[in-house]
């Protein structure tokens, strides 16, 4: 037992799982799957004692693999990890946000999105629910254009995010330990927006859209959360990235983060009708919406498809007049909403995005009037 505790020690302090997982498979075929369970053990320990919570978790995966009837270690993890004692009370939607502005900014080791706002029952059958994977350096972990269908956690190596199919190439920073991404996939079903390439070797954990569905019966927090997630990451990317938001600072833009809502529509759904007072800011995040200018006689009239990206619903709040077009989703999307109420308070504050939003909808109003022109 000495000795797998001191070889457990020297595999924790060189930190690299990869290496750690051959070392204890080569121990399974030269002893036995007991000692090699044994070390695994004592490593899955080390690390999440160590604050190396994923790096514990793809241990623990393996130690479930030499002894499939283990559960103390799941259990001793969530006991470090989980940020709710056992049957929590549900949380509010509020208390949600409110606890995910709490987490950091970038990608962190210890409080790891999802896992580290659950409660212990739900922590543990999280962590039976992950699979650990594994990829060279050149081979996609996700590819542009695919349907996504799970998210992933970067345990061990790197990941450039790439653009290609628009002929773009490496988008905002690349994906380190501790990073999460894919996470949209879980809630909405779409092709990728981007790619993912590993540079280095690297291990990754993978949560499927089937297994995080069983999850959130019977764990409905899980589904709460990951929805409350997949809305602060959205829309804290739109106020980083989107030129209309740049003028914003960081606290600004922490505070009106708080304030999109996320939204899912099926296909067909109309979001703005013509001749209506209009409720909000719209930010179409995954799929494709198209307007229409409605005719006195009702007919229709098709006028510039919205893709990922475009903004609309900005020509009612900022002239304080009807909707000029209707809008309905061609396929499933989903959007970034900012409610009137929180759009009136942003835009008195930053003239310099009122005025990007004037720009804005006088080009999208002259882009209308030679359509119909046209037509």
């Amino acid at each position: 037992m000495v000795l797998e505790r001191e070889l457990a020690t020297r595999l924790a302090e060189r930190g690299r799982v990869g290496a750690a997982l051959a070392e204890i498979r080569r121990l399974e075929k030269q002893t036995s799957a007991r000692e090699a369970a044994t070390v695994c053990e004592a490593l899955a320990r080390h690390w999440a004692q160590g604050s190396q919570l994923l790096r514990a978790i793809v241990a623990c995966k393996e130690l479930m693999r030499l002894d499939p009837g283990h559960t103390r270690t799941q259990l001793f993890i969530a006991q470090l990890y989980a940020r709710y004692p056992p049957a929590p009370v549900e949380a509010s939607g509020e208390l949600l946000s409110q606890e995910l502005e709490l987490l950091p900014d970038r990608e962190d080791p210890v409080a790891v999105p999802l896992f580290s706002m659950l409660g212990q029952d739900a922590f543990v059958a999280l962590l039976e629910a992950v699979e650990v994977r594994t990829y060279v350096t050149g081979f996609p972990v996700i590819r542009e254009g695919d349907q996504g269908a799970s998210m992933f956690f970067m345990v061990e190596g790197r990941g450039d995010v790439l653009r290609l199919l628009e002929g773009r190439g490496p988008q905002e920073g690349p994906i380190v330990e501790g990073g999460v991404f894919g996470e949209m996939a879980l809630i909405t079903e779409g092709p990728r927006l981007s790619s993912v390439m590993p540079s280095v070797p690297s291990i990754l954990l993978e949560l499927t859209r089937a297994r995080f569905t069983e999850l959130a019966q019977r764990f409905p927090l899980v589904d709460r959360i990951v929805r409350a997630f997949c809305r602060k990451r959205a829309a804290d990317h739109l106020l980083r990235t989107h030129p209309l938001f740049s003028s914003l600072r960081h606290e600004q833009r922490r505070l009106f983060s708080r304030e999109f809502q996320l939204q899912r529509v099926a296909a067909g759904a109309t979001l703005l009708h013509a001749g209506e007072k209009g409720d909000g800011l719209y930010l179409l995040m995954r799929g494709r919406c198209t307007p229409f200018h409605v005719h006195p006689d009702g007919s229709e009239t098709p006028l510039a498809l919205l893709r990922e990206g475009d903004v609309f619903g900005e020509i009612s709040l900022l002239l304080d007049q009807s909707v000029t077009a209707t809008v309905r989703a061609d396929v499933p999307s989903v959007l970034l909403k900012l409610g009137r109420p929180a759009f009136e308070r942003l835009s008195s504050s930053q003239p310099s995005m009122r005025e990007v939003l004037m720009q804005m909808a006088k080009e999208r109003l002259a882009r209308t009037a030679r359509l119909l022109a046209e037509g």
